[in-house]
């Protein structure tokens, strides 16, 4: 291996472990919403059920929201091809 290759690969690990530190920075960053845009998130989510309109209330990461939209596209797809 000469050092141009070794740069190379370094450079690539760093750019790899960068954006994995600020990508779980930011899944992990805590809910800043005030109590009137969690009160007003809650009412729009009232539509698709007062499940759903609960989270909203509760202080939540992205990470938290992401899994929640995951599971929800789960149970809609097992709805749609019950039928």
């Amino acid at each position: 291996m000469n050092t141009h290759s070794l740069g190379k690969y370094l450079l690539i690990f760093c750019l790899v472990a960068v954006i994995g530190v600020v990508g779980y920075s930011v899944l992990n960053a805590p809910d800043k919403r005030n109590p009137a845009e969690k009160v007003s998130d809650a009412i729009a989510e009232l539509p698709n059920g007062l499940d759903k309109a609960a989270r909203q209330l509760e202080d939540r990461t992205p990470n938290d929201k992401l899994n929640d939209a995951a599971k929800d596209v789960n149970d809609d797809l097992k709805k749609a091809t019950n039928q």
